[in-house]
């Protein structure tokens, strides 16, 4: 399994915008298709939301990777 620590440099970023910030897509619209697909977890449950807010402390996983989201130092 792959993990990411992503810093997050404000209050929360939308679902489908981390998972382009990260280079898992190449787009919100094609992150928006992922999660629409049932591929992301948000802290160990599937997230079909594709605007989630994501805040630090979270934890995304998408087919075998995982995002620690963290505040920024």
């Amino acid at each position: 399994m792959h993990a990411i620590d992503f810093d997050l440099d404000r209050d929360h970023v939308e679902l489908n915008q981390l998972l382009k910030l990260v280079g898992l897509c190449d787009s919100g619209g094609a992150g928006k298709a992922i999660v629409a697909g049932g591929a992301v977890s948000v802290d160990g449950a599937v997230e079909l939301r594709k605007t989630r807010k994501i805040r630090a402390g979270q934890i995304v996983e998408v087919d075998g990777v995982t995002i620690r989201v963290r505040a920024a130092p």
